[in-house]
């Protein structure tokens, strides 16, 4: 029998619960060396293990991470050179979205139902909220500056001197949805139709207003609920092996997606606006490595190992420019890194929709960039006004379907200097954009949600650094 060497760790620490029962040891030996780790000191010692029995560590070739950039090279290069074929792809992309999408409501509801079920202080629910909320507005908010600097000292639509008049393209579609995410509009969307409709749509924030009422009143009712915290406590099992099933497609969905890219848009695409793209890239790096970095390190972590730890999902992120498609994904490897289940239930899916770090350094940088094109000059205080509108629309249009260019013909809409046409400007390449958003944004929330762990006192900062420091033998399974 195998076993996940953080599971054995907290089947120990829980009193060798619930699994200890059917552990069965592959030699006396190990058997004794297992036992003396637990009686010696009450905590598992993984090299005490490590170094006593076998591991059955996966080829490099079966590696999820490995399969998925051979995936995104192999749909570049035919992309490239079989254009027309590469188009043809597109359902290889958007089947493995549709099929990720379908397991990622009940994932948030198990996750933050139980995680709140489990807890015996209710108001300690609040003040996850509010320390999450915190953070949220906090970091969007510097994002947002951030993007603002960068776009000011770069300029990097300086000299494009095109003519507004012969601006061509539909951005339409954008602007009626922008149009109708009024605040009054995202607040009653959040509210379900029915207690059981979010678990079959998409909607995060539906899905994480039912678990929040469903956790508390479990609480509340725990005596005569225990069978129903039983249930879905069984219920996560099934649920997460759909997961890990899912994610063996991930090869598959990642070429399709980046074949149809490099296919409809082409390489050449990006070659016009290099200078948007690389300004855009460089500064979302430099917003990960310095301010997430520092808050990183400030709080116990180092950025890049949780980044590498994290790898098979940013790189499904990158090949798919989806960052729902990791979403299930993060939610399990932050908990096996020693975030409590409450803390990634609720802080990971809302982050999905208000800490959307990587589309707020877009949507100023995006905007200066067309003003700077069109040769409108902007002065401070409607630079200031830009900056107030898009902290405002990035959570209005949280949730929305390209949500990145909605914010952005939303922001646009509020500053008339700007024609809202100068959004085809940056049309052909905001495919390529996508990718750095959506990756940007998942780190963000992967740091806030060890961050909000590490300040309630949630988080295992053994577990943590084991997962950060060995993150190939955490997922490694162990035979005893």
């Amino acid at each position: 029998m195998y076993f996940n060497l953080i599971e054995i760790k907290e089947a120990i620490y829980y009193d060798l619960n619930p699994i200890g029962a059917i552990i069965n040891f592959r030699t006396i030996e190990t058997k004794q060396i297992f036992h003396d780790c637990y009686h010696q000191s009450h905590k598992f010692s993984y090299f005490s293990v490590l170094n006593s029995v076998s591991l059955k560590a996966k080829k490099i070739y079966r590696q999820i991470y490995f399969q998925v950039i051979v995936a995104i090279i192999a749909g570049i290069l035919l992309g490239r050179f079989y254009p027309e074929l590469g188009e043809k792809m597109k359902p290889l992309g958007d089947g493995f979205i549709r099929l990720v999408k379908m397991i990622i409501a009940p994932v948030i509801f198990i996750t933050l139902t139980l995680g709140i079920a489990h807890m015996t202080d209710l108001k300690k629910v609040g003040r996850i909220a509010m320390k999450a909320m915190i953070y949220f507005i906090t970091f969007s908010t510097l994002a947002l500056i951030i993007g603002l600097i960068v776009g000011n000292l770069l300029q990097p639509g300086h000299g494009l001197n095109v003519n507004p008049a012969t601006l061509s393209g539909d951005v339409t579609q954008y602007q009626q949805k922008a149009h109708e995410s009024t605040l009054t509009g995202f607040i009653m969307n959040i509210i379900p139709e029915t207690l059981f409709s979010p678990l079959v749509g998409e909607n995060i924030l539906q899905v994480l207003l039912v678990a929040v009422l469903m956790g508390v009143t479990l609480v509340l009712t725990k005596e005569k609920s225990a069978k129903v915290t039983e249930f879905l406590q069984d219920l996560s099992a099934p649920v997460f092996k759909i997961v890990h099933m899912l994610m063996k497609l991930a090869p598959v969905g990642a070429f399709g997606a980046m074949a149809f890219t490099i296919g409809k848009y082409g390489l050449h695409s990006v070659l016009n606006l290099i200078f948007l793209v690389g300004t855009f890239y460089i500064t979302s790096i430099l917003f990960v490595v310095i301010v997430l970095g520092s808050v990183a390190l400030y709080n116990g972590f180092n950025i890049f190992k949780l980044m590498y730890y994290l790898k098979e999902e940013l790189l499904l992120v990158l090949g798919t420019s989806s960052s729902e498609s990791a979403l299930p994904g993060i939610m399990e490897k932050l908990e096996k890194a020693g975030c409590s289940k409450a803390i990634v239930g609720l802080v990971v899916p809302t982050g999905y929709s208000f800490n959307l770090d990587g589309t707020n350094i877009y949507m100023t940088l995006a905007s200066l960039f067309i003003a700077q094109a069109l040769n409108i000059h902007l002065p401070l205080e409607k630079q200031l006004l830009l900056l107030l509108v898009a902290m405002l629309s990035s959570k209005g249009a949280a949730g929305v379907t390209g949500a990145g260019f909605v914010t952005l013909a939303a922001t646009l809409a509020v500053v008339p200097e700007i024609p809202l046409a100068g959004m085809t400007l940056i049309l052909g390449i905001d495919k390529f954009m996508s990718e750095c958003r959506a990756l940007t944004n998942v780190i963000g929330n992967s740091v806030a949600t060890v961050v909000v762990a590490n300040w309630e006192k949630q988080l295992d900062k053994e577990q943590l650094h084991f997962a950060l420091d060995h993150p190939n033998e955490a997922e490694k399974k162990i035979e005893i």
